[in-house]
């Protein structure tokens, strides 16, 4: 299998090509060893140095989209077309099967507000309270929001583990499960909330906090130094594994994306192929973007 790499950087203060050949010479041989399709997209939202792998390929985010689903929440909160504080309660029909909380921990007849779904939505990754997210805002608003941002390539297709009933686009639901990006979108959209530039200021720093509860460290953030801050989101399915998020280190923020598909390796442990390779992933950035001092 051939593999193409398309590289761009912007690095102020080191001469020409040097960050481009640095961030290559680590992160393509682990590219290349993969078994599966990999996408990666780096940008160091100070210094405006970037690297790209398959940036704009369109892969399954699986639960990486509930990271656009918390954006267009909180721009739907400011629009006052949903309230934050509105009381959801939970059904027998909302429980589906998967990761979070929720289906496993709470009885039906739990009630919690709206803002309490998207924190679990995110920090737990919960289908069922992603699920009653989408009921609040509506099955299609991601996509239309994402497409006014200029990423049109990210959606979501149908509710979770409900997609036989649920999906907008059955072709796409078959071909990329819950959702579908590409790695430059993704860090495009973080840049965006990392500056404060969707939604509200505020807000975006209210997304952050989320983000940097995410309790899944098993991807981007395993092998970095303790301390260091992560706010990301995760995805995981047989096939697929994703993270996207900013790694905040003393040179400043780095926007991180790695998407995978096709994956050989299709087991859940700490030791599949693919949490691995973002995992290192995300340690060579760590060290390129930190030089050890002399």
């Amino acid at each position: 299998m051939r593999v193409w790499f398309v590289v761009a950087v912007v690095c102020l203060g080191l001469p020409a090509g040097a960050g481009a050949s640095d961030l290559e010479t680590r992160i393509a041989p682990l590219v290349k060893d993969h078994k599966g399709r990999v996408a990666v997209a780096i940008k160091h939202l100070k210094t405006g140095e970037t690297y790209f792998h398959n940036a704009d390929e369109r892969l399954p985010t699986a639960s990486l989209i509930k990271l656009p689903i918390m954006v267009e929440a909180y721009w739907q909160a400011r629009e006052k077309t949903v309230d934050f504080e509105k009381k959801l309660t939970l059904t027998k029909d909302d429980k589906v099967p998967g990761s979070g909380i929720l289906t496993a921990h709470f009885s039906e007849g739990t009630t919690f507000p709206l803002k309490d779904a998207i924190r679990l939505m995110i920090v737990f990754s919960d289908n069922t309270a992603t699920n009653m997210v989408l009921d609040q805002i509506g099955l299609a608003a991601t996509n239309r929001r994402m497409d006014k941002l200029g990423f049109k390539n990210t959606k979501v297709n149908a509710k979770v583990f409900k997609g036989s009933t649920t999906s907008l686009d059955p072709e796409a639901t078959q071909r990329y499960g819950l959702g579908s990006t590409t790695a430059r979108e993704m860090i495009g959209l973080l840049e965006l909330i990392e500056t404060g530039q969707v939604v509200s200021p505020e807000a975006c720093q209210d997304m952050l906090r989320h983000l940097k509860a995410c309790d899944d460290r098993d991807k981007l953030p395993r092998l970095l130094p303790p301390g260091t801050v992560v706010a990301h989101k995760t995805g995981a399915v047989n096939a697929a594994r994703t993270d996207a998020g900013i790694i905040y280190l003393p040179s400043g923020p780095v926007a991180v994306c790695v998407l995978t598909n096709d994956n050989a390796d299709k087991s859940w442990s700490r030791a599949n192929a693919a949490e691995v390779l973002i995992a290192t992933i995300g340690k060579e950035v760590y060290d390129h973007f930190t030089p050890v001092k002399k």
